[in-house]
């Protein structure tokens, strides 16, 4: 099965980063989470895999929370699937 993807860019201040990514989720059909500080370079990069966003990404969003607060802006880019 041919699946088409596109990514979208968000910028939002370092303390929304987990709150924008927990909305993202929710919204579904997420493949893939890059976040980028100010200059545009990759800090993390998040696979999610379908059906697995409940427990198992927690300890992600926990460590990215961690991240977030060394951040003050940054760039939420995500890959989702049509």
């Amino acid at each position: 099965m041919n699946e088409k993807t596109h990514t979208e860019e968000f910028r939002v201040d370092g303390e929304r980063i987990v709150a924008k990514i927990k909305e993202l989720l929710h919204e579904g059909n997420i493949r893939r989470i890059i976040i980028k500080d100010k200059d545009g370079k990759t800090v993390v990069e998040i696979p999610v895999t379908i059906g697995v966003m409940g427990a198992l990404i927690a300890p992600q969003l926990a460590a990215l929370g961690a991240i977030a607060a060394l951040l003050t802006e940054a760039t939420v880019v995500v890959e989702k699937t049509e």
